[in-house]
Protein backbone atom coordinates (compact mmCIF):
# COMPACT_ATOMS: atom_id res chain seq x y z
CA UNK A 1 0.00 0.00 0.00
CA UNK A 2 1.27 3.44 -0.91
CA UNK A 3 1.93 5.92 1.88
CA UNK A 4 0.16 9.31 1.72
CA UNK A 5 1.86 11.92 -0.45
CA UNK A 6 2.87 13.96 2.63
CA UNK A 7 4.80 10.96 3.96
CA UNK A 8 6.44 10.40 0.57
CA UNK A 9 7.53 14.05 0.43
CA UNK A 10 8.91 13.83 3.99
CA UNK A 11 10.81 10.65 3.13
CA UNK A 12 12.37 12.24 0.05
CA UNK A 13 13.47 15.23 2.14
CA UNK A 14 15.67 13.04 4.37
CA UNK A 15 17.28 11.06 1.53
CA UNK A 16 20.59 11.96 -0.04
CA UNK A 17 20.64 12.97 -3.69
CA UNK A 18 21.05 10.24 -6.29
CA UNK A 19 20.93 6.50 -5.60
CA UNK A 20 18.94 6.68 -2.35
CA UNK A 21 16.16 8.59 -4.08
CA UNK A 22 16.00 6.09 -6.93
CA UNK A 23 15.95 3.19 -4.48
CA UNK A 24 13.03 4.81 -2.66
CA UNK A 25 11.29 5.41 -5.99
CA UNK A 26 11.68 1.71 -6.83
CA UNK A 27 10.34 0.81 -3.37
CA UNK A 28 7.27 2.97 -4.02
CA UNK A 29 6.71 1.16 -7.31
CA UNK A 30 6.79 -2.17 -5.49
CA UNK A 31 4.11 -0.85 -3.12
CA UNK A 32 1.62 -0.41 -5.97
CA UNK A 33 -1.27 -2.85 -5.71
CA UNK A 34 -1.28 -5.64 -8.31
CA UNK A 35 -2.64 -4.53 -11.66
CA UNK A 36 -5.10 -7.06 -13.13
CA UNK A 37 -4.00 -8.53 -16.45
CA UNK A 38 -7.42 -7.88 -17.99
CA UNK A 39 -6.75 -4.13 -17.59
CA UNK A 40 -3.60 -4.27 -19.72
CA UNK A 41 -5.60 -2.92 -22.64
CA UNK A 42 -4.96 -0.31 -25.28
CA UNK A 43 -7.66 1.82 -23.68
CA UNK A 44 -5.66 1.94 -20.42
CA UNK A 45 -2.27 2.36 -22.08
CA UNK A 46 -0.63 5.75 -21.63
CA UNK A 47 0.96 6.97 -24.83
CA UNK A 48 4.02 9.19 -24.71
CA UNK A 49 5.94 7.10 -22.21
CA UNK A 50 9.22 5.41 -23.07
CA UNK A 51 8.18 2.32 -21.08
CA UNK A 52 4.88 0.50 -21.29
CA UNK A 53 2.47 2.23 -18.88
CA UNK A 54 -1.15 1.46 -18.07
CA UNK A 55 -3.48 3.52 -15.89
CA UNK A 56 -7.05 2.72 -14.95
CA UNK A 57 -9.20 5.59 -13.67
CA UNK A 58 -12.60 5.17 -12.11
CA UNK A 59 -14.88 7.64 -10.40
CA UNK A 60 -16.63 6.39 -7.27
CA UNK A 61 -20.09 7.99 -7.30
CA UNK A 62 -20.85 6.48 -3.87
CA UNK A 63 -18.45 8.97 -2.33
CA UNK A 64 -19.72 12.48 -1.71
CA UNK A 65 -18.34 14.25 -3.60
CA UNK A 66 -17.32 11.57 -6.13
CA UNK A 67 -13.59 10.87 -6.11
CA UNK A 68 -11.23 9.42 -8.68
CA UNK A 69 -9.44 6.17 -7.88
CA UNK A 70 -6.46 4.99 -9.85
CA UNK A 71 -4.44 1.88 -10.53
CA UNK A 72 -1.35 1.67 -12.67
CA UNK A 73 1.64 -0.38 -13.69
CA UNK A 74 4.64 -0.43 -15.98
CA UNK A 75 7.20 -2.84 -17.35
CA UNK A 76 9.99 -0.70 -15.81
CA UNK A 77 10.76 -0.59 -12.07
CA UNK A 78 11.71 3.10 -12.08
CA UNK A 79 8.64 4.00 -14.11
CA UNK A 80 6.49 2.06 -11.63
CA UNK A 81 7.93 4.31 -8.93
CA UNK A 82 7.03 7.39 -10.97
CA UNK A 83 3.52 5.97 -11.41
CA UNK A 84 3.31 5.50 -7.63
CA UNK A 85 4.22 9.16 -7.12
CA UNK A 86 1.71 10.34 -9.70
CA UNK A 87 -0.96 8.08 -8.16
CA UNK A 88 -0.22 9.37 -4.65
CA UNK A 89 -0.72 12.92 -5.91
CA UNK A 90 -4.06 12.21 -7.61
CA UNK A 91 -5.78 9.16 -6.11
CA UNK A 92 -8.82 9.81 -3.95
CA UNK A 93 -9.24 13.40 -5.08
CA UNK A 94 -12.25 15.00 -6.72
CA UNK A 95 -11.97 15.87 -10.42
CA UNK A 96 -11.79 19.54 -9.42
CA UNK A 97 -8.88 18.87 -7.03
CA UNK A 98 -7.11 16.81 -9.67
CA UNK A 99 -7.29 19.73 -12.09
CA UNK A 100 -5.18 21.76 -9.66
CA UNK A 101 -2.42 19.17 -9.13
CA UNK A 102 0.98 20.28 -10.47
CA UNK A 103 3.09 17.13 -10.68
CA UNK A 104 6.28 18.91 -11.69
CA UNK A 105 6.04 21.38 -8.82
CA UNK A 106 6.03 18.43 -6.39
CA UNK A 107 8.80 16.64 -8.30
CA UNK A 108 10.90 19.80 -8.04
CA UNK A 109 10.06 20.13 -4.34
CA UNK A 110 11.30 16.59 -3.61
CA UNK A 111 14.40 16.99 -5.76
CA UNK A 112 13.43 14.62 -8.55
CA UNK A 113 12.69 17.13 -11.30
CA UNK A 114 16.31 17.82 -12.20
CA UNK A 115 17.19 14.10 -12.16
CA UNK A 116 14.60 12.90 -14.67
CA UNK A 117 15.67 12.35 -18.25
CA UNK A 118 13.63 14.20 -20.84
CA UNK A 119 11.99 10.91 -21.87
CA UNK A 120 10.94 10.18 -18.27
CA UNK A 121 9.70 13.77 -17.84
CA UNK A 122 7.60 13.36 -20.98
CA UNK A 123 6.23 10.09 -19.61
CA UNK A 124 5.28 11.71 -16.29
CA UNK A 125 3.63 14.56 -18.19
CA UNK A 126 1.69 12.03 -20.30
CA UNK A 127 0.52 10.18 -17.17
CA UNK A 128 -0.59 13.38 -15.44
CA UNK A 129 -2.36 14.68 -18.55
CA UNK A 130 -4.12 11.34 -18.96
CA UNK A 131 -5.35 11.40 -15.35
CA UNK A 132 -6.53 15.01 -15.71
CA UNK A 133 -8.41 14.12 -18.92
CA UNK A 134 -9.95 11.03 -17.31
CA UNK A 135 -11.06 13.10 -14.30
CA UNK A 136 -12.73 15.69 -16.52
CA UNK A 137 -14.36 13.01 -18.71
CA UNK A 138 -15.64 10.96 -15.77
CA UNK A 139 -16.97 14.06 -14.00
CA UNK A 140 -19.00 15.11 -17.06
Amino acid sequence: MLPPIATIIDNFSILDEGPDRYEYLIELGRALPPFPEDLLTEENRVHGCESQVWVESRLDPAEAPPRLHLRGTSDSVITKGLIALVMALHDGKTPEEIGKVDVFKVFKEIGLGAHLTSKRSNGVRSMAERIHRDAARLAA
